[in-house]
């Protein structure tokens, strides 16, 4: 077969969305090709080449599964036909409804959905069920970066800018980052740079393969990156380096914020974040004699208590620079999720309707519910976030029927074990997933669902660009996309009318109920991402060009002016003492993603990440007598987690370092902090105080504990056939 056979998609995992071909044809799986798409540029990373492993995994769900005791959600998965499987969750669905309320059942959604499943999640709960309690995963990745800018800017995009445009930034401050691994398509762009004589400044408590490539690395103690922000921003008020004239015409509040870090003089700074102030001042003197410079913050900042007001920081000290709208400059946060952009957009927030409208906003209720054909009067108001939905699941004033949809929840909310206990609480929990999780082996009721190969629909990568997935091959007899499975469920519940199961139905749908919202694409159709390999948003009219680029006139503020928010720096919730004595801090490594549901199963990343390991300084493991590869128990308030000891001087002596990929025995989310944002919700997940010590040598069994397999992979082999019909 020719190469005009291929078809052309997106790798189905982070937020580069990195173009690939695929033939549809024999072998299944079909091969995948990176292609010469204008983010990736025929780049690909060791998870996008591996990712059509998964289509024909064994331990791929292919038929519903039900408890073989209804009432014992500890018997066995059995398989059931779809009829079973629907009935038994329309029933829980009404009981719950009728004896507690609408609000009873709740819905939890993920960044990895195309935005037409998150904009019909999110109208599923609100017209199918009625009820206000819906929120995603992404509360746990890009709420406080999200909060930040919508504050300063009027609007939530990552990058305000394409991708590219870092290439042309002569000096670059990347915080809490670390795209060597997490996206390495992305390092062309930060490598053009460096090799046009660009500076990369790069904080992080690891001296990460992105900080070993930087010009300078600042190393700051996990939990002082607004410190580092508002001393930085000290420095340049000081040196005479604010743009007075940008901050004049272009923003507001600057006064206060000057006030605010008048104390955050360089010593005080180095005190609080261990780095060196000289470190600082040449920081601020390579942003501030850059021609074109960029400020980009990721998890590492914004994943803590008071990440929104670090997001903030950062906002502030790019504004008095100048750089938010300049060419080849300004703010921007580097967002994770494949869809992680696009799935915070349409509905499928708490507080959210589609085009990024408030659900309390009179005139946004009237508009939605005009194109979906129901009075103002039927949508629910505002519900709970993640975590606070999740810690008051099965009370009295919580959810008691939840419905998961592409979110592994036990593995990747903090304070797993209580976590665990909440969601065993539940009268009737449902996922739905392509494999058996974590979170899916305690459901009563688990729904096969399609591949990202196996659909069609849309996402929104980091850059605000709209693109197109296409479907290179059907999915196994009897499975159904979540779209289908939204659409049936509605027709048993009696809403069926609302809904469709065809993706370009529910797009076209999603671009009315965008239309004149913040994230606006009435003006994106799937001919036109294609014809131009995707369309930035806003796009108000099929004339627009697009927004590749925000800001360069005004803000999308009511003045049309920034806001310079005045934040200080706090300490984190939790202080290490005697009995947990150092930080831990969590992320991702190369070979994994999120919460490794699917890279785990992977069998080619399995020979280079099989271990979850934990990186200690080797000066705190000679003290505490871990040698390489020992296995070590981590002890936080809310639980332990043992891990292979990697022992390296990139990371800060006081400071540990895990993945979080891992349930089990090597779950890092046994030991996250919940404590939240008061912003933005968002869980603490960057710094909490750990014990540590050594339980075992290299030779002493593999800490990893394999995702759990499918339950049904033994049973004869009619009985899959049987549960399809």
């Amino acid at each position: 077969m020719g190469a005009s056979s291929d078809i052309a998609t997106h790798c189905p995992y982070c937020s580069l969305q990195c173009g690939v071909t695929m033939r549809p044809a024999a072998p299944r799986p079909p091969v995948i090709e990176p292609a010469e798409f204008p983010t990736n540029r025929g780049g690909l990373c060791a998870k996008g080449w591996s990712a059509a492993e998964l289509l024909d995994h064994p331990d791929r769900l292919t038929t519903p599964l039900v408890r073989t005791d209804p009432a014992d959600r500890r018997s066995p998965l059995r398989p059931a036909t779809w009829a079973e499987a629907l009935d038994r969750i329309v029933a829980a669905i009404t009981a719950s409804q009728r004896s507690h309320g609408p609000e009873s059942v709740g819905c939890f959604g993920g960044g990895g959905l195309t935005n037409e499943k998150a904009y019909q999640l999110g109208k599923f709960a609100r017209v199918a069920l009625r009820t206000p309690n819906i929120d995603y995963n992404g509360r746990f990745c890009m709420s406080s970066a999200a909060t930040a800018g919508n504050r300063a800017f009027g609007v939530d995009r990552g990058l305000p800018f394409p991708l590219s445009d870092i290439a042309e930034a002569r000096t670059v401050l990347l915080v809490g980052s670390n795209p060597a691994d997490t996206m390495p398509p992305a390092m062309q762009y930060f490598d053009a740079g460096r090799a046009a004589g660009a500076s990369h400044i790069v904080v992080d408590p690891r001296r990460t393969a992105t900080a070993r490539g930087g010009t300078l690395h600042l190393q700051p103690l996990p939990g002082t990156d607004l410190a580092i922000a508002n001393g930085l921003l000290h420095i340049a008020i000081r040196e005479g380096h604010v743009d007075d004239g940008y901050v004049s015409e272009r923003t507001t509040g600057f006064a206060a914020v000057r006030d605010a870090v008048a104390g955050y003089w360089p010593s005080r700074v180095e005190r609080i974040t261990g780095v060196d102030a000289g470190q600082l001042r040449e920081a601020v003197r390579l942003l501030a004699e850059a021609p074109t410079a960029m400020i980009l913050t990721a998890r590492g900042a914004e994943q803590h208590s008071g990440g929104t007001d670090t997001a903030q920081a950062y906002i502030n000290l790019a504004l008095a620079l100048g750089l938010p709208g300049r060419r080849y400059s300004g703010y921007g946060t580097v967002t994770g999720q494949g869809n992680g952009q696009g799935g915070r957009e349409h509905g499928q927030k708490c507080d959210q309707l589609p085009g990024y409208r408030r659900i309390d906003d009179p005139a946004a209720r009237a508009h939605v519910a005009g194109v979906w054909g129901i009075d103002p009067a039927e949508l629910p108001g505002p519900g709970r976030s993640a975590v606070e939905m999740l810690d008051r699941l099965g009370t009295a004033d919580g959810v008691r029927v939840m419905l998961v949809f592409a979110s592994n929840i036990l593995v990747s909310a903090p304070d797993r074990n209580r976590v665990r206990d909440q969601l065993r609480s539940l009268d009737f929990l449902v996922v739905s997933d392509i494999f058996l999780s974590e979170t899916a082996a305690e459901a009563d009721v688990v729904l096969p669902t399609a591949q990202w190969a196996e659909e069609e629909g849309t996402m929104t990568n980091l850059e605000g660009r709209v693109l197109r997935r296409q479907r290179v091959l059907s999915p196994p007899p009897g499975v159904h996309d979540d779209l289908t499975v939204l659409a049936m469920l509605a027709d048993r519940l009696g809403r069926g009318r609302y809904f469709s199961p065809d993706p370009y139905t529910v797009f076209e749908e999603l671009r009315r109920a965008s239309a004149g919202g913040i994230a606006d694409y009435a003006g994106i159709s799937y001919e036109r991402i294609e014809a131009e390999q995707g369309v930035f948003w806003p796009c108000p009219t099929p004339e627009h060009p697009g927004t590749p680029r925000l800001f360069t006139e005004r803000f999308a503020t009511p003045d049309g002016r920034a806001r310079f928010i005045r934040v200080e720096h706090r300490d984190p919730a939790e202080q290490p003492d005697r009995e947990y004595p150092y930080v831990l801090t969590t992320g991702r490594i190369m070979q994994q993603y999120q919460s490794g549901n699917q890279t785990r199963r992977a069998r080619s990343l399995q020979f280079t990440a099989g271990d979850p390991r934990a990186e200690l300084h080797p000066d705190l493991a000679r003290r505490l007598g871990i040698g390489p590869s020992d296995l070590v128990e981590l002890r936080t308030r809310r639980g332990r987690a043992v891990f292979r000891a990697h022992v390296t001087d990139t990371i800060r002596p006081d400071t540990v370092f895990v993945p979080f990929h891992w349930g089990g025995r090597a779950s890092a989310n046994a030991l996250t902090d919940p404590t939240l944002d008061k912003h933005s919700r968002m869980p603490a997940f960057k710094v909490c105080a750990v014990a540590v010590t050594r339980i075992g040598g290299p030779d002493d069994g593999a800490v990893a504990v394999p995702p759990p397999a499918h339950p049904a992979r033994n049973l004869p082999a009619e009985l899959p056939k049987l549960a399809a019909t």
